[in-house]
């Protein structure tokens, strides 16, 4: 009798184990169905509502933190874009992304300009500019700069064409999401959630005729 009560427990032991298998089995294929629905965004996120895409940008006439003049906005002489990268030293973020984007304002010289942008105390935001080896790009502090184009997170990147047109911006965390903001340029999109869902509606067209 004892033999036959232990065997049932193992069998019940063993269902029990193949039935929670069986639901974990089932929760990672939901997770995995949820992550690809509603994953990390493919491309800077624009949030602003500041200067809408396609509108020339206001012309700024600002001071670096080394007392340098610097333009933002009309027609740039050198005939290149402007990529306006907004950080502060107290954005953790925007430490972590900072090699990325000297490495990019170095690799892409030949048509792209780098400036960065913030506002606070200028021997604060000088010495972060130091620390952190940006001597090399323009770095400028302006609350209206901010307040113009709208911007509420940061790091935040606002690229204007040779024109000073704005032709991309979004919240960029990554190498990848500054990248996208070139890339939404070449296809001539506001961003790159714009481009994947015009090309979405596009195919649920072509599917619906």
């Amino acid at each position: 009798m004892m033999d036959t009560t232990l065997v049932v427990v193992l069998v019940l032991q063993w269902v029990f184990m193949i039935a929670m298998a069986v639901v974990m089995l089932a929760l990672v294929r939901q997770v995995g169905v949820l992550h690809a629905r509603f994953g990390p965004a493919p491309g800077a996120l624009m949030i602003s509502r500041g200067i809408k895409i396609g509108e020339r940008s206001p012309e700024f006439k600002l001071r670096s933190v080394d007392a340098q003049e610097v333009v933002i906005g009309g027609a740039d002489a050198a005939g290149r874009s402007t990529l306006v990268m907004f950080v502060a030293p107290e954005c953790p973020v925007c430490a972590k992304l900072l090699p990325a984007l000297k490495s990019i304002g170095a690799s892409e010289t030949s048509w792209l300009r780098l400036v960065f942008a913030s506002d606070g105390e200028l021997e604060v935001q000088k010495k972060f500019w130091l620390a952190k080896g940006l001597s090399g790009h323009p770095y400028v502090l302006s609350q209206e700069l901010g307040t113009t184009y709208q911007i509420g997170r940061l790091p935040y990147g606002v690229l204007l064409d040779e024109q000073g047109v704005m032709v991309a911006q979004g919240l960029c965390n990554t190498r990848e999401h500054v990248e996208s903001l070139f890339e939404a340029k070449r296809l001539g999109v506001g961003s790159i959630q714009d481009y994947m869902e015009r090309e979405h509606q596009r195919a649920e067209t072509q599917n619906a005729i």
